[in-house]
């Protein structure tokens, strides 16, 4: 019964590592790609719609199809103006990221967050060109679709002509997002698996 115990709980103690390894790998982060989509822009800050999420932690839709949909929101313009790029201010604003639950990835809300301090905005085509190029760049945080915070960042490259931005249209060319999860508590539960089966083990000889 002694050894049957002790079995059990050694049992107990590999699930509990089996789950603890997926999530470490998990603590190098998420990627998201997104493409396409438009922009509405003003003073009061940037807002965009339909961007495709193309890319999900290594998975890529298939060519035509995509994975969800990306859409952020800016708080408004704090320095600069909208034709030569200046700063975006974070109150208000949001980033939220859904699946559509093919191809392996999550069907709702995969996060949902906002950005924290101040959003880059800025003309990386130079003004003579016809097709004006934009970077928007910002700090992000928020909740994963599994429960836990998140922090991360985003670059989101947009494109206008200096007459569709006169009126507030820009396009998606395409955007990269990095999630990162915070360690300490990944570290910690794989560290406690450890200890205990080597515990249980130690025990085993002594006996």
């Amino acid at each position: 019964m002694i050894w049957e115990g002790t079995k059990m709980r050694r049992v107990v103690l590999l699930a509990l590592l089996a789950l603890a390894l997926p999530m470490a790998a998990w603590a190098d982060g998420i990627d998201l790609i997104n493409q396409y989509g438009s922009i509405s822009a003003s003073n009061a800050g940037i807002s965009s719609t339909q961007s495709q999420l193309k890319g999900f932690n290594g998975i890529h839709a298939p060519a035509g199809h995509s994975l969800g949909s990306v859409s952020f929101t800016t708080g408004a313009l704090l320095s600069g103006s909208l034709a030569a790029g200046g700063t975006f201010s974070a109150t208000g604003s949001s980033f939220l990221v859904t699946g559509n639950g093919k191809y392996g990835v999550p069907k709702g809300t995969i996060f949902s967050g906002s950005f924290v301090g101040p959003i880059s905005w800025v003309l990386v085509s130079g003004s003579g060109h016809k097709t004006l190029t934009y970077s928007l760049t910002g700090a992000i945080q928020g909740m994963l679709y599994t429960g836990r915070m998140v922090t991360g960042t985003t670059t989101q490259t947009i494109y206008s002509t200096a007459g569709q931005l006169a009126q507030g249209i820009g396009h998606i060319r395409g955007g990269d997002t990095h999630l990162t999860a915070p360690e300490p508590g990944t570290l910690g539960l794989l560290g406690t698996g450890l200890v205990g089966i080597a515990g249980m083990f130690r025990r085993k000889k002594t006996v």
